[in-house]
């Protein structure tokens, strides 16, 4: 059986399991909030630990700490961020205080008490881990150090890596010639390397607005404390705290100008999730691009091939299913409904605080990790083992009946749809409609009719 110790908090007495660091009140949100099975994502709680030290390091330089109190604070939190051996201290349900108070104290009671065991301070949980700090700053500051560094250490790199491949294949398949499509109907000819140049540019056009919209997550609301006014911390505090974040990151974090924006509003991360939305729509279409292409494969497009990776059916022998394509794109649907609960969380700002801010985290960091592990298993196991059928290819370009469309320039518009129409109709080739016709010379349509000519 479990044992229990007894903490206080300011409501009265709480067993905690003895081996838990946490204290009165994480117990407390422990039994109130049985909700779900979603917890306060790790990402997140690492982002607060990480503020806790820096917090720590400004108090400390502030004369506010002693030197021991400061370094056993900070030597907790290093114990913390440098082993996943704790993780199992952070068992809070997301389902919460939407303030994240709960989780803020939490961090606090676990770094305290791990303290206390390292260097015996007697550090306590608000007076000390949370000096100078409310979790209405605490929180939406982790939020955003936590969005900034996944997009950095996962995301942004992966997009990358696409790009990288993507220039090779526009390359490498600049002179395989087929057949253009739209509205799912023929249309001119282009290159597949034209095609893929396509792709290329969502992904460096979405790589842009991420890199773009991310710059509004470093601004970081610490310092504001309760409603944004700093109560509890020196003016300089914010800076302070920042600038250690920085150096601990190594990327531009600052103190926001205005902490009553930073506490009530969460505009950064749902403009920063709309670049990731549309990235995701931009992988929507190239997915889909991509199994359309590989339809068959033999009553289907069939223009390219793609891995087979597993067994697709397990009635039909030898079917092989375009999976890769099937996990990216549920990706994206999920990732679209994160985008309305973000927006719709968001606009639930009230007077000087957000209290939306556990969901909105959640969805967002969601959506990160689903975009970065979908994109380089995609890449992986399909995008890189890709390869046209330059056979089919050929064969649709050849049948097909919009090359007619070179022919408008000399004979016009009607005539030319007079032979696309007589081609269609008989079954015959453009040229053997366009002769029949006499409306140009065996010569005459085998210049003009060359899909080279018409890229």
């Amino acid at each position: 059986m479990t044992e229990y110790r007894i903490e206080r908090d300011s409501m009265g007495e709480v067993q905690v399991p003895v081996a838990a660091l946490w204290g009165a009140q994480t117990q407390r949100s422990l039994e109130n909030f049985e909700i779900g099975q979603e917890k306060m994502p790790m990402a997140l709680v690492k982002g607060l630990i990480a503020l806790k030290k820096a917090c720590a390091q400004a108090n400390l330089a502030e004369g506010k700490l002693t030197a021991a109190q400061g370094q056993a604070i900070v030597g907790a939190c290093d114990s913390l961020l440098s082993s996943d051996e704790y993780d199992r201290q952070f068992p809070l349900c997301l389902w919460q205080t939407g303030s994240g108070t709960q989780t803020n104290m939490n961090v606090n009671e676990v770094i305290a008490n791990l303290a206390n065991q390292q260097t015996a301070q007697g550090i306590h949980p608000n007076d000390h881990v949370n000096m100078s700090q409310s979790s209405n700053d605490v929180f939406p500051t982790a939020m955003h150090i936590a969005a900034y560094h996944q997009l950095q250490q996962g995301l942004v790199p992966e997009m990358k890596q696409w790009l990288t491949l993507l220039k090779e294949m526009t390359v490498s398949h600049q002179a395989v010639l087929k057949i253009g499509r739209t509205h799912l109907q023929d249309a001119t000819p282009l290159t597949f390397g034209q095609e893929i140049s396509g792709w290329q540019g969502m992904i460096e056009n979405s790589l842009k607005a991420l890199t773009d919209s991310s710059r509004s997550l470093l601004p970081l609301a610490i310092g504001g404390t309760a409603v944004g006014t700093g109560i509890n911390a020196s003016q300089e505090f914010g800076q302070r705290v920042s600038q250690n974040l920085a150096s601990a990151y190594g990327y531009e974090f600052s103190s926001d100008p205005n902490k009553f924006f930073a506490l009530t509003s969460h505009q950064p991360l749902s403009y920063v999730h709309g670049s990731l939305r549309s990235l995701a729509s931009d992988l929507m279409k190239i997915a889909n691009d991509i199994r359309w292409l590989a339809s068959g494969p033999r009553c289907g497009i069939g223009e390219i091939t793609i891995p087979s990776n597993e067994p697709g059916s397990s009635i039909m022998p030898g079917k092989v299913n375009p999976t890769q394509a099937e996990a990216l794109t549920m990706i994206v649907a999920q990732v679209m409904g994160n985008d309305m609960t973000i927006q719709v969380a968001a606009s639930q700002g009230n007077f000087e605080l957000n209290v939306f801010k556990p969901v909105i985290i959640y969805n967002y960091l969601q959506t990160v990790t689903l975009l970065t592990d979908g994109m380089r298993s995609f890449r992986e196991k399909c995008l890189v083992g890709l390869r046209p059928n330059q056979e089919v290819m050929g064969r649709l370009l050849s049948e097909s009946l919009m090359l007619v469309t070179a022919l408008s320039p000399y004979i016009g518009y009607e005539k030319s749809a007079e032979i696309a129409k007589k081609a269609s109709v008989e079954g015959t080739t453009l040229t053997e409609a366009a002769l029949a016709l006499g409306y140009a010379t065996a010569s005459e349509l085998e210049e003009w009719l060359d899909p080279r000519q018409m890229l």
